[in-house]
């Protein structure tokens, strides 16, 4: 994350948005650099069918849409927030000229994006070729594992609700809850008050 005050110094607006606001749509052009303050943001897709894939989820402190605006494309996926969240846009120019500027944050921007590819192509390779109970497990671990560097049986809270694991693994919800209360059953998850731990 870019600290905020280093933001701020790059013409960053702090701006405030209620739940199920789209921050952006598919095919807009990308024009900001996003940095969630509070506040949860997911990336989707709809199929010709309506069924929602979502492409990624973001939390406080993580940023969002930036492939866009590196190479100058449409976003492939739209952004929408889950809950009320406060959120830095810092405008293109000024963004392009803070990376310039502080090279540290440049490469820091990089990793990020780099461990998002490999967590893609993870994706992509359990979604075709393993059982959901693999799938489910494999990404439960990932976000315990690389994204919020989390040690210890049961430490772990699943953010992600069961329709959005669904959603981003490809699943039926239906074959998601089931999946999970088996893990259950085999001692690879735990489950308090519907909350999933790993």
């Amino acid at each position: 994350m870019i600290p905020q005050e280093i933001l701020l110094k790059y013409n960053a607006t702090l701006k405030t948005f209620e739940k199920d606001v789209s921050l952006f749509s598919e095919n807009d052009s990308a024009r900001y650099y996003y940095q969630i303050v509070s506040g949860a943001v997911k990336m989707n897709n709809y199929n010709e069918d309506g069924k929602e894939f979502i492409q990624g989820i973001f939390y406080k402190e993580q940023s969002f849409g930036e492939p866009p605006l590196f190479i100058d494309i449409k976003y492939p996926a739209s952004a929408v927030t889950l809950v009320t969240s406060q959120i830095l846009l810092v405008p293109k120019q000024y963004f392009f000229q803070l990376l310039k500027e502080h090279p540290e944050i440049h490469l820091n921007i990089t990793q990020s994006l780099a461990k998002r590819l490999y967590y893609k192509a993870i994706i992509a390779s359990e979604i075709s070729s393993q059982e959901p109970a693999h799938r489910v497990l494999r990404f439960i671990d990932y976000l315990k594992t690389d994204v919020s560097k989390v040690t210890g049986k049961f430490t772990f809270k699943v953010a992600y609700t069961r329709q959005q694991i669904a959603d981003i693994l490809g699943l039926r919800v239906e074959t998601v809850i089931r999946v999970i209360k088996n893990l259950e059953k085999q001692g690879e998850l735990k489950i308090v008050k519907r909350k999933v731990y790993r």
